[in-house]
Order: structure tokens, then C-alpha cells, then sequence
């Protein structure tokens, strides 16, 4: 991986970058790194890693709430 210096960041781009790392929870350099990845393209996924990527989200929260438990909440809310 290539490490950049980028100089004689604006103060109103750094503070608007300050703001979107934290409103994003991300530090400043990751921050960067997502914006640089979004604006050139590099971080296109194909659809097997769109795939991959979706069971892992479902595995990591299924265990949190159950199928059961979101149809009764929408019932709930139905009431």
C-alpha cells in the first residue's frame, strides 16, 4: 500500500473533513481513504463480494434478533 502526504490542506476543507470523519465515525485518514476510493472508483465490488459481504452482515445479526422477534415488533407497530 502507497503512503501520500498531502500539504496546505484549506482550513475550511480540513474542518468540513474533521466534520464528515467524525459525523462517519472514521479518523481523518480514513476518511480520506473512503473518499478517495468513492470519487476514483477503486472501490467497486463485484457482485460475489456484494454477496459475501451481505451473508456476513446476515450472519453477525441474526444472532442479535430473531426473525420472530422483528414480525412481532411490526405486528406491535400494526396495532
Amino acid at each position: 500500500m502507497a503512503t501520500i502526504t498531502v500539504k496546505n490542506i484549506p482550513d475550511r476543507a480540513y474542518d468540513i473533513l474533521k466534520q464528515l470523519a467524525a459525523s462517519h465515525r472514521r479518523s481523518i485518514n480514513s476518511e480520506i481513504i473512503y473518499l478517495v476510493e468513492k470519487f476514483t472508483g477503486s472501490s467497486k465490488y463485484t457482485p460475489e463480494e456484494h454477496l459475501f459481504m451481505a451473508r456476513q452482515i446476515r450472519n453477525k445479526t441474526k444472532k442479535v434478533i430473531s426473525v420472530d422477534e422483528i414480525s412481532d415488533a411490526i405486528n406491535e407497530g400494526r396495532s
